[in-house]
């Protein structure tokens, strides 16, 4: 980094200080690139892009109580944003309901609380949902979540096959990186299955599953790392559905991914066009897909929050702009800007509104949405393409060598390789080496007062108050015939989403669901990481 002759990438990868012809000796651009919308989609998922209308901005928010998100929602629509994103509380994404002793302290603090169907209610209420694509970030229980959403859209009268969106609902990256997993990996992959099965034929436009490396790399895996971990999961995922008996061209047009946008942005820019690529060949040549939009990587990009420094907290604004940038230029599909607060506290209102502005900026007033792929054919782009497509598939060689990504994960290699990347920038930071303006130099002697979004500390109590009284109002026979449906479908190889359905609709909580559920299989115990 000091030394421009001997620059390297975040992937650790060798920069040249100067790039020309030679850089892209013997390269095909007919075989590389192919045009936009067309195998192996290095240029863009569709021929377009953006030409004919923008990415979808969707900004992720959820906190406290369902109502104050829903008031949050209503005011990111009338700001413009063409998607929602909900964040969910740590209880929620654990399976564990408010008033557990497990989920003290933790009620409505980095998300939304959602006990049960009367708190989904609340939560959309008075939004179109059959109008507004919805994105849930919840693994575990994504498909508890998913059927609270769909019985509230039928409640609203809305039809199942006119509803869009995604659930994260990646649980793998969870035992590499982030930790909210409930169940055993070959369990949760069996449910994961049942959710594309399910959602083939009731849900057809709803996207299954986000197979993120955004996770991975707030947790500090390299640009090379995030791609490779990532689609060596969603290898894992097709395997999963075929042993299920589906058949790919059935499943995987409604495959998505999410990743990360660093502000270190020609690389970035290459990492999503190798991704693109990779995907696209993986699924024709190994798993024999024959529809395109098998074929197609198609991604929502989150601005880097691990990137976002508490110090001088406005100049994470220039960091989400530079951020938000590289995805657009690297052709996302949807994107969140992260709010330059976030580092201290969720998201104020004006902060939102800014992050938000940000994204507007840069499809309304710059070039970038004229012309599809601005950087095809540029020495520095397409060789670091190259060369990171040629790291990644080494790396997802390495998962594959080891049984997958589910015998790695078990082996603890993806963590541990994740582990060692991150440790290696934190020296970087410590010493010097690595530049992060206001923390390691240009800093300021006393920080200005920044007044944050603060939860209400009442919020536990209430929501102790509301399962209280939907346990004394509710047919309570019903909800347990219901939840011993659930364990025996769960014992058997029935889908699991139809009895989950009957239970939540009887105003079962996610709770226990499940436990009823964690009966029957178990919970994950991680060994010790290397």
């Amino acid at each position: 980094m000091a030394d421009p002759a001997g620059a390297r990438s975040e992937s650790d990868l060798p920069i040249r200080p100067v790039y020309d012809a030679s850089a892209l000796e013997g390269f095909d651009p007919v075989a590389k690139l192919g045009a936009p919308g067309s195998y192996p989609f290095t240029r863009g998922v569709y021929p377009s892009m953006y030409t004919g209308r923008p990415w979808t901005m969707r900004q992720y928010a959820g906190f406290g109580t369902a109502k104050e998100s829903n008031q949050r929602y209503h005011q990111l629509v009338a700001a413009g944003t063409g998607g929602l994103s909900v964040a969910f509380d740590l209880p929620t994404q654990m399976g564990y309901d408010s008033d557990e002793p497990i989920a003290h302290g933790e009620v409505g603090k980095v998300g939304v609380a959602i006990d049960s169907i009367d708190d989904m209610r609340v939560l959309f209420q008075d939004l179109p949902l059959g109008e507004i694509s919805t994105s849930m970030t919840i693994n575990a229980p994504a498909s508890t979540l998913l059927l609270l959403y769909q019985l509230v859209a039928e409640e609203q009268g809305v039809a199942a096959d006119r509803l869009t969106g995604t659930i994260q609902n990646d649980v793998l990256k969870e035992y590499i990186a982030r930790g909210t997993y409930i169940y055993p990996p070959r369990e949760s992959l069996r449910l994961i299955a049942d959710v594309f099965a399910y959602c083939a034929k009731e849900l057809p436009r709803w996207n299954t599953i986000s197979i993120s490396g955004y996770h991975m790399a707030e947790a500090g895996a390299t640009p090379v790392q995030e791609i490779a971990f990532t689609l060596a999961n969603a290898m894992e995922y097709v395997r999963a559905a075929q042993a299920a008996g589906l058949e790919v061209d059935d499943f995987a047009p409604r495959l998505s991914f999410f990743f990360v946008a660093r502000t270190t942005l020609v690389e970035e820019v290459a990492k999503f066009r190798a991704a693109r690529r990779i995907w696209a060949r993986i699924m024709k040549e190994q798993f024999g897909a024959r529809d395109p939009k098998s074929q197609m990587l198609r991604f929502h990009t989150q601005t880097a929050g691990v990137q976002l420094t508490a110090q001088q907290p406005e100049v994470n604004l220039v960091r989400v702009a530079l951020q938000a940038l590289g995805a657009v230029l690297g052709g996302t599909q949807s994107l969140h800007t992260n709010s330059f607060d976030e580092a201290i506290a969720l998201p104020t209102v004006k902060a939102a509104r800014l992050a938000l502005r940000t994204q507007q900026v840069l499809a309304y007033e710059t070039d970038v949405t004229k012309t599809v792929d601005p950087f095809a054919g540029s020495y520095v782009v397409e060789s670091m393409t190259d060369d990171i497509e040629r790291a990644a598939l080494e790396l997802i060689q390495q998962v594959e060598d080891r049984g997958g990504a589910v015998a790695a994960i078990e082996q603890g290699f993806q963590k541990s390789e994740i582990e060692r990347s991150a440790y290696r920038v934190q020296l970087e930071v410590d010493n010097g080496e690595r530049v992060v303006v206001g923390v390691n130099r240009y800093t300021v002697e006393q920080e200005e007062k920044y007044d944050p979004l603060r939860v209400d500390p009442t919020i536990e109590a209430d929501q102790c108050a509301r399962l209280a009284a939907l346990r004394a109002d509710r047919d309570g026979d019903a909800v347990a015939a219901a939840l011993a449906r659930l364990r025996d479908a769960a014992r058997g190889t029935d889908n699991l989403l139809y009895p989950m359905k009957e239970a939540l609709a009887a105003r079962a909580t996610g709770g226990e669901v499940a436990h009823a559920l964690r009966e029957v299989w178990g919970v994950y115990q991680p060994r010790e990481s290397f």
